[in-house]
């Protein structure tokens, strides 16, 4: 008993000095936000004497930083759901439907994670000046949904194979159709797998500094990586207004990470048959 109550000792010691090593940084990042530049350099680690909200104000006030949050949300909350929805189908076609060229297709997506998408930046670029793509937020979007769908038809694919056919032989047995089947008996059941895929492509799409950086040139349409680097001086820097441009760009990741995340612990598809 007393080897069993140290064990889990142990193991809650370790649960907490994994937090507050995770959290460090996020603390660190906010207490410097609502520094002065004089207390970030006297005393870097500690928090602040005294707090000083005016960094906010002053920032909105340096840079145009709700064109950026508005530019990086359109960006990446249409991705996301571009990605999701066609991610979705073609997993439910290639793990539910079994034809000569299903095992071909399947390996076209799984080249996608093998070529990364920055060595075709020459073509690519050329091709969104084509398209007339070029300071398009378009232009952002349709390489992100690209880029993303392989992990997630690999992510989901694999999920739905999971999932036990006695469902559908029950939901087409009641009338459904394929799509009904998709969208009203799977569909629900694969939200853990969508919330892994929804934190991984928003993240990627949200933090993402070279595409917008090569793509987009006008200030009103960069997106808040590219548009943080002006607060970056050639002689010197205001790291109180980058601290809080980093504490006010993480949030959405922070919100959408714990929304996501709830939806990936969920064990639906426990006890879905019985």
């Amino acid at each position: 008993m007393l080897s069993k109550i140290s064990s889990r000792s142990l193991q809650y010691v370790f649960a907490y000095l994994f937090v507050l090593v995770s959290l460090y940084p996020i603390v660190l990042m906010v207490s410097s936000s609502l520094k002065t530049n004089a207390e970030i350099f006297t005393n870097p680690l500690s928090l602040p004497g005294s707090f000083h909200f005016d960094t906010y104000r002053k920032l909105w006030e340096a840079v145009p930083f709700a064109d950026f949050l508005i530019n990086s949300a359109v960006v990446s909350v249409t991705s996301v759901v571009l990605i999701a929805v066609s991610s979705s189908m073609a997993a439910f076609y290639l793990a539910r439907f079994s034809y000569r060229w299903t095992g071909w297709l399947y390996f076209f997506f799984v080249m996608g994670l093998m070529i990364p998408v920055k060595l075709g930046i020459v073509p690519l670029f050329l091709l969104m000046k084509k398209l007339g793509l070029l300071n398009s937020l378009w232009s952002l979007i349709l390489i992100y949904t690209a880029s993303g769908i392989p992990i997630s038809v690999f992510i989901l694919t694999g999920f739905f194979r999971t999932l036990p056919v006695e469902l559908e032989e029950a939901a087409r047995i009641d009338g459904c159709n394929h799509f009904q089947v998709f969208w009203k008996v799977l569909l629900p059941l694969i939200r853990p797998a969508l919330g892994t895929v929804v934190i991984i492509n928003f993240i990627h799409a949200w933090n993402d500094f070279f595409f917008p950086l090569i793509f987009i040139q006008k200030d009103t349409l960069k997106t808040i990586p590219v548009g943080m680097m002006v607060l970056f001086g050639e002689y010197e820097t205001d790291w109180s207004l980058l601290f809080a441009g980093l504490t006010l760009s993480a949030l959405p990741m922070i919100v959408v990470f714990l929304l996501a995340s709830r939806q990936f612990m969920e064990g639906l598809t426990a006890g879905a048959v019985k």
